[in-house]
């Protein structure tokens, strides 16, 4: 079944207008993300344990959403054979997923690993996925940086795609912020921990449900 929201009831970020563009480095370090509201309330659905640290943050201009996550961990773990985009799902990721609307008919999936590997893919309610979809050319851009405590993910992603797969609408962008903590891979088999900005109404891990996503609110 699925369970019913109203956007007013969801969890809202305020995504901070910015005037000028900027270059993404992966590394966050823009002056411009000074500005950003910081989002540190992230948490272990399904763990009875404090989750680490994440941060998310995000920005608009004109003609982009910026977003920076920033991960803090000592043991990171990605998955690494031929490089091709479906390893990121044994990878120690961060993930963006955007709806169309709360049937999830369809939605659109980011999976971004500390190597900037993306699993794109589009998706409808329930979990079918179609992984040969990426997102419009030239209209999405990733960089990332790894650090010794963590690695950081900086995206952009374009107004004109998000318009033109209608998840930008009156400058409400509905969205669910998660990452996959890989524990371990062994005979490239993740055990994963899932971390998520909202409590999605599952007993089992499961971000593929209208009860995991928010609201992005783009300010003027």
């Amino acid at each position: 079944m699925i369970t019913k929201h109203t956007s007013s009831a969801l969890k809202t970020y305020q995504v901070k207008n910015c005037a000028v563009d900027f270059t993404i480095t992966g590394r966050g370090d823009n002056p411009a993300w000074i500005n950003a509201s910081m989002l540190t309330n992230f948490i272990y659905p399904w763990e009875n344990e404090e989750a680490p640290y994440l941060s998310f943050q995000a920005l608009h201009t004109r003609s982009w959403l910026y977003c920076l996550f920033r991960v803090k961990d000592k043991n990171v773990n990605v998955f690494f054979n031929t490089g091709d985009k479906t390893e990121v799902v044994n990878s120690d990721r961060v993930e963006l997923f955007l709806r169309q609307n709360q049937e999830l008919t369809p939605y659109y999936c980011l999976e971004l690993d500390p190597q900037g590997r993306i699993l794109d893919y589009q998706a409808e309610f329930y979990r079918k996925f179609d992984m040969n979809w990426s997102w419009p050319k030239n209209h999405l851009l990733v960089k990332t940086d790894q650090q010794e405590d963590g690695y950081t993910v900086e995206i952009a992603i374009s107004k004109e795609s998000l318009k033109q797969l209608g998840l930008l609408k009156d400058g409400i962008i509905q969205a669910g912020l998660f990452r996959g903590k890989c524990i371990s891979i062994q005979n490239s088999n993740a055990t994963m921990k899932w971390m998520s900005w909202v409590r999605p109404d599952s007993k089992n891990p499961d971000f593929h449900i209208p009860s995991s996503f928010g609201v992005l609110n783009l300010g003027d």
